[in-house]
């Protein structure tokens, strides 16, 4: 089968691009005048939507507006794309299960310098800019974390001129959307795309076969080569959608490429004609249901089968598409590292490692010992954890069932593997079991493969994403493969965009940073420096305090309207929104929170520093006891909320289904960020830098980047409290004893006998015996229990603090204008120069 040429990038002899003929004039089509958008918006409403403009509506405008904007954007990339192949410059795919780009709109109008314009067009069509933004739905393409980064990824890629591309799945369902019923959280269907999505171009005409289950035939061709053909096997068609991802004022686009599924049996109508109605349609569903939904449970095997075949399908897809677009320009692969580079975002896209060999020894008859060379010359890993549940390992009977070719591929770098092991050993016997620890495949408790180790043996990089993760990788999750592979182990501490995560989730914020330095601190975020002086100005501070007052009522009006309560605006906005973990120790704030609350029930008359304690996240849906600890916050949020004792001084609210636009209302109202993992288990985190950028100051553990954090603010301007990494490994070394904190201090001991005595949980008595249990006979984990004492009495400081506005305001100042190091622009400057080897590309 021929394999399809996107139109964009065709493979026939160039057209000449300078002529007249062939000139791209945006200027036509799309003005960056009120004039011009208002032309464009109309235009889109009627030509595009079918409707009436002269009926406005949110949702008529927003399309339009979202349509013109396209146009504005498609340009860019446009002249973008034919930059590269003018330059012949090297590219780079960033393989990703996850993007989480949240809402679009905003951000493609900051980027292409048209916000003002926007909202006065829409001002003269008698409509609010805002009002238009609230009709998008977030883009359900990722969870947490590991998907916001990789679009904060692309944001710098676009703005720092780097010949980038991401791709993805173009998931139909994003993972789910939390509702909160009785206090527990309860999974609906995030159907985002229900009323289209403006922004993607689907590439219908571009359809790449993927190939699953079948057989492996190995047979002699004329030529006496020993061959394999994977036979007999199940197809489905991907299909490209792009999403394009503006630069930052500078003329650049990228895109994201997501695929989405498409059976290649759309319809049997033999079926249909006899009555089977289902069955006719029944291929086609089973096939497209690969990228129909946002990480299924993957507790039961045919959830672990589609969540195999969905990192395969994207993988098998996007190299196919690298390799079209390389044997473009190239007859034979020699230059292929030259020109290419694929990172790996953490360990779900490692199958593309056996999936380049397939395609360059099966399909395109390279010797293995040349085709192994490349990959290891093309192929970088980003690890994200050090949980060790959490470095993926599939069974060798699954592989060998949906993917037979890759599992014998797999066998055959790890027999090489660990042969060249051999041969560095002189031949002395394997020591210490050397072998079976680091070989590919797992023997026991079942024989799996472990992909950590696939993508370490199959990458020339791997790097951390903060020191003392990194640290953690070289020295005690993988210190054997570093010293196997000297200099294969290095650090890149990940960062943020500062254009969606202060430009523009924080725009009074940012105009006051703007009056004091230029607009291009924006792109050059170490320019916050030059605040520093400002923090001992009496009137910058006041004007700092009222943008947090304004952002304070902004989040208070949003809870307003989501939930019916009413926030004390004069208390501490205390805020943990992530990822539900029992490491992220969400449970020891709300046992803060329960000890806050029974200090006031003892003494209702004492002077107490008023708070409102947000919590958010989402718990996986198989997850049980981190669901019932959303269900312990909300049952402390009905008691504290309802009781007149804590009116005013306490509150303890739960913020349901958090995303990238809520998070874009709590960062910037939030005074205290809550950054309290079990040190040496969080990889980096990012929210602790997107709040400390927005002007809160962070309680927290020396954990992931807090500590590299803690360099550039200062100890003196941050709140850390509880055991190092080191300490927690002694504690657990020596034989942790969770009883011995639970009897020694009695505020713990209070607050740990209210959850057991139903304090809260009156209706359900015993409902949250599974987290006490955890916490004294389980072996609390991580240990919670061992840093109660030091984080309350941390949080007491903070509460101090909190008290002499002036000088919170000051260290707060102090703590925006030190994060400059945490710009994705600089992390994005490392992979460029360090990993990929690519120099970013200055064009207008």
């Amino acid at each position: 089968m021929d394999k399809p040429r996107p139109n964009e990038e065709s493979s026939s002899a160039p057209l000449d691009l300078s002529s007249d003929t062939f000139q791209w004039d945006a200027g036509l089509y799309a003005t960056n005048t009120v004039a011009g958008l208002k032309r464009d918006i109309i235009r889109h409403i009627v030509s595009s939507l079918g409707l009436d403009y002269a009926r406005p509506s949110e949702y008529n405008y927003y399309h339009g507006l979202a349509l013109a904007v396209r146009d504005r954007m498609i340009d860019q990339w446009i002249r973008t794309q034919r930059s590269y192949y003018d330059k012949e410059s090297k590219r780079v795919y960033y393989l990703s299960m996850e993007y989480l780009p949240g809402k679009s709109l905003l951000n493609n109008l900051h980027c292409l310098g048209i916000y003002d314009v926007a909202q006065q067009a829409l001002a003269e069509f008698g409509l609010n800019l805002d009002d238009v933004a609230e009709v998008e739905w977030d883009a359900g393409l990722g969870n947490g974390g590991l998907g916001r980064l990789a679009s904060c990824y692309l944001d710098s890629m676009a703005t720092q001129g780097v010949s980038g591309y991401g791709y993805g799945l173009r998931y139909d369902y994003g993972m789910f959307h939390q509702v909160i019923e009785n206090g527990a959280q309860v999974e609906r269907p995030d159907n985002w795309t229900q009323r289209g999505n403006p922004w993607e171009y689907d590439r219908g005409r571009f359809l790449y076969e993927v190939h699953f289950f079948g057989r492996v035939r190995a047979w002699t061709d004329d030529q006496g080569r020993l061959r394999f053909s994977w036979v007999d096997t199940e197809r489905v068609l991907a299909m490209a959608c792009d999403l394009l991802v503006p630069g930052f004022r500078n003329g650049h686009a990228i895109n994201m490429r997501l695929w989405t599924a498409k059976s290649d049996t759309e319809f049997n109508l033999a079926f249909f004609n006899t009555g089977d109605y289902i069955g006719a349609v029944e291929a086609k569903i089973r096939d497209e249901i690969v990228s129909k939904v946002l990480y299924p449970n993957d507790e039961r095997w045919r959830g672990r089968m589609l969540r195999l075949g969905q990192q395969y399908f994207f993988v098998a897809a996007s190299l196919q598409d690298v390799l079209r677009r390389y044997k473009k320009k190239h007859g034979t692969f020699d230059k292929l590292p030259e020109m290419v580079a694929i990172q790996l975002n953490d360990t779900h896209p490692t199958i593309a490692i056996p999936e380049l060999m397939r395609l360059l020894v099966d399909e395109e008859l390279l010797d293995w010992d040349i085709a192994w060379d490349l990959c290891t010359r093309i192929f970088a890993y980003t690890n994200h954890t050090v949980l060790p549940e959490a470095l993926e390992t599939w069974p060798c009977a699954l592989m060998e069932r949906i993917l037979p070719r890759h599992m014998q591929i797999i066998y055959e770098i790890n027999h090489r593997f660990l042969q060249w092991l051999a041969a560095r050993d002189d031949g002395h016997p394997d020591p210490e079991g050397r072998k079976a620890r680091l070989s590919i495949i797992q023997e026991y408790p079942e024989k799996a493969v472990r992909m950590a180790h696939l993508a370490i043996v199959g990458s020339y990089s791997v790097n951390g994403v903060a020191a003392m993760h990194t640290d953690i990788l070289r020295t005690v999750v993988f210190p054997e493969f570093n010293a196997l592979f000297p200099g294969r182990f290095q650090n890149i501490t990940n960062g943020v965009t500062p254009r969606r995560w202060l430009n523009q989730c924080n725009p009074g914020l940012a105009a006051l940073i703007s009056e004091k330095l230029s607009g291009d601190w924006i792109c050059h975020l170490e320019r916050l420096r030059d605040l520093v002086p400002y923090a001992e100005d009496a009137a910058f501070r006041a004007r700092w305090q009222a943008v947090k007052a304004a952002n304070k009522q902004r989040l208070a009006d949003y809870v307003r309207r989501k939930l019916g309560i009413e926030c004390n605006l004069d208390a501490m906005f205390d805020v943990q929104v992530k990822r539900i973990h029992e490491y992220k120790r969400q449970l020891l704030n709300v046992l803060h929170a329960i000890t806050l609350y029974s200090r006031i029930k003892a003494d209702p008359g004492a002077e107490v520093t008023p708070r409102v304690v947000f919590f958010g996240g989402k718990a996986a849906p198989a997850y049980t006891l981190a669901k019932l600890i959303i269900r312990l916050i909300n049952g402390v949020a009905e008691v504290v909320n309802n009781d007149p004792d804590a009116h005013g001084r306490l509150q303890v609210i739960f913020l349901p289904n958090y995303c990238v636009s809520q998070a874009e209302r709590v960062i910037p109202a939030t005074e205290l960020s809550e950054q309290i993992s079990t040190a040496g288990f969080e990889a980096s985190g990012t929210g602790n830098m997107k709040f400390a950028l927005n002007g809160a100051l962070t309680i927290g553990t020396l954990d992931g980047a807090n500590v590299e954090m803690l360099e550039e603010i200062g100890k003196e301007n941050m709140f850390i409290f509880g055991h190092t990494a080191a300490q927690i490994a002694a504690l657990r070394r020596d034989g942790y004893n969770p009883w011995h904190f639970y009897e020694m201090d009695p505020e713990l001991k209070t607050a740990l006998e209210m959850i057991s005595q139903n304090a809260f949980s009156p209706g359900a008595p015993g409902l949250f015996a599974p987290i006490t249990d955890a916490l004294l006979r389980g072996g609390d984990k991580y240990c919670v229990l061992a840093d109660y004492r030091a984080y309350v009495d941390c949080q007491a400081r903070a509460g101090l603090l909190y008290n002499d506005p002036d000088e919170w305001t000051r260290r707060v100042i102090l703590n925006t204008a030190n994060m400059g190091e945490f710009s994705s622009d600089r992390s994005i400057q490392e992979y460029a120069q360090r990993i990929w080897g690519v120099r970013p590309l200055t064009f207008r």
